[in-house]
């Protein structure tokens, strides 16, 4: 499967910003999917996680309460909405899918280009 990220930007603290991770390719609907984010100088961290069937999503302390994963298996879109954006947000933000069903980035076969977020504040 073929991943392609998009959906960031500029913003301000405390604005919000949907993030768009569209498949191309098969078995989009069986895989777990996450985002993950880089930012400068920092390694790779995980933000969230969606099952396959989306009934079950997973995130990192941070950003519990603020961010939100979704998916539509139809449409081989994931999304990663996110609210009360903090300038520690800034980062260059990852879509991923692969068999497993946890938080490593070694558990994700397939990445997209990534997006910039960068939050000012």
């Amino acid at each position: 499967v073929q991943l392609q990220a998009s959906g960031g930007g500029l913003v301000q603290a405390g604005g919000s910003l949907r993030l768009s991770c569209t498949a191309s390719g098969h078995s989009f609907s069986s895989y777990t999917l996450g985002w993950f984010r880089q930012a400068p100088g920092k390694e790779r961290e995980f933000v969230g996680g969606i099952r396959w069937n989306g009934d079950s999503t997973f995130y990192t302390d941070s950003v519990k309460g603020r961010f939100t994963i979704s998916r539509d298996n139809a449409k081989k879109v994931v999304y990663l909405d996110l609210n009360s954006l903090k300038h520690e947000d800034t980062a260059v933000y990852y879509c991923a899918a692969g068999w497993g069903s946890g938080t490593a980035s070694n558990e994700y076969d397939h990445w997209g280009q990534g997006t910039q977020v960068t939050v000012s504040s």
